[in-house]
């Protein structure tokens, strides 16, 4: 039962708008598209896919979605993408959307419906896999356009040093790169590994291996659902710059909850939110970054706490969030 305490200065508008939520969510597949939103964020046509709809009906749903303040759009380069609405609960529509958001979440995908999904983030990696491949050996005048290692590298040793790290621990780290930060995590850690979906990224981090004669590191070529299926356990994971080039973001969260022994820490380095879209042609950006609102969110639905963070400014116009997350 949903109480609202707060004062309602008008009754009557608040009323259309608890109508309008109802009236536009009170439909089987705007409540499913709704479902399928809940980690997650789609363009149109891939909405279409999943649900195997023509555009038109596709967007007419939407729409109504949207009207109705269930749905909120983001613009990603040139697409648009769609996702939940984040719920107000000091608002008795946002408490209402609240309580639908969790009732909906309770009924389970249509294996059609999640096939299609997983489909979908297959295409998004590969995508992602190609362009690591065939970028490899400009990986680093890539990244120094947006955030240079050495600008946010002591910040997520600072973090991570909050988390008294000990020799007797494992860390994984998702997304090495060329491998910049294995040095510090052996230095640090018993055992090290890192994981990539690109083959041409990992043999960077092996030759930087042999370099330092990192005798504690280990590679895989990997993404964070293939380290859970290989029950690969750890006390500290580190994500730096990598989720804005993941299909799922969220997805790596859930994965992280599991991959973290008891007590364990994430650690995320990531793009705030920005509208610099040459990043998405020019470095193989999925992702325009992401508000802080959104990292906790994702942590809070894979049971992770939200800790420390730090915030650095870049002269080029981007903001850098380093994130830690608690398992407890």
């Amino acid at each position: 039962m949903l109480l609202y305490c707060g004062p309602m200065n008008a009754p009557e508008e608040s009323l259309h708008t608890l109508a309008q939520l109802l009236k536009g969510t009170g439909d089987p597949l705007r409540l499913e598209v709704l479902r399928a939103l809940k980690a997650d964020s789609f363009g149109v046509l891939e909405l279409c896919d999943i649900f195997a709809i023509k555009q038109p009906a596709m967007s007419h749903h939407l729409k109504v979605l949207a009207n109705a303040g269930a749905v909120t759009t983001r613009r990603e380069g040139n697409s648009i993408f769609y996702r939940r609405a984040l719920a107000d609960q000091g608002e008795p529509a946002g408490q209402l959307l609240a309580a639908l958001f969790a009732v909906v979440d309770q009924v389970a995908l249509q294996a059609s419906t999640a096939r299609n999904i997983a489909q979908i983030k297959d295409e998004r990696e590969e995508l992602a896999r190609e362009f690591f491949d065939r970028h490899a050996d400009a990986f680093r005048e890539q990244q120094e356009l947006i955030a240079p290692f050495d600008q946010y590298a002591d910040g997520v040793t600072d973090l991570l040093l909050q988390t008294e790290p000990s020799r007797k621990q494992a860390v994984l780290e998702i997304g090495p790169g060329e491998g910049a930060y294995l040095p510090t995590l052996a230095g640090l850690f018993k055992t090290v590994t890192a994981i990539d979906i690109s083959g041409e990224m990992l043999e960077k981090a092996e030759t930087l291996i042999r370099q330092e004669k990192l005798k504690n590191v280990t590679l895989l070529k990997a993404d964070t659902e293939d380290a859970v299926k290989q029950k690969i356990r750890v006390q500290r994971v580190v994500c730096n710059m990598v989720l804005h080039h993941v299909p799922s973001p969220a997805d790596v969260f859930e994965d992280c909850a599991q991959l973290l022994e008891p007590g364990g820490a994430l650690i995320v380095t990531d793009l705030c939110r920005h509208d610099q879209d040459w990043t998405k042609k020019m470095c193989g950006d999925l992702w325009q970054g992401f508000d802080p609102e959104e990292l906790t969110r994702w942590a809070q639905d894979a049971g992770l706490e939200s800790k420390e963070s730090l915030y650095l400014g870049l002269r080029n116009g981007f903001q850098i969030q380093i994130r830690r997350f608690d398992k407890t």
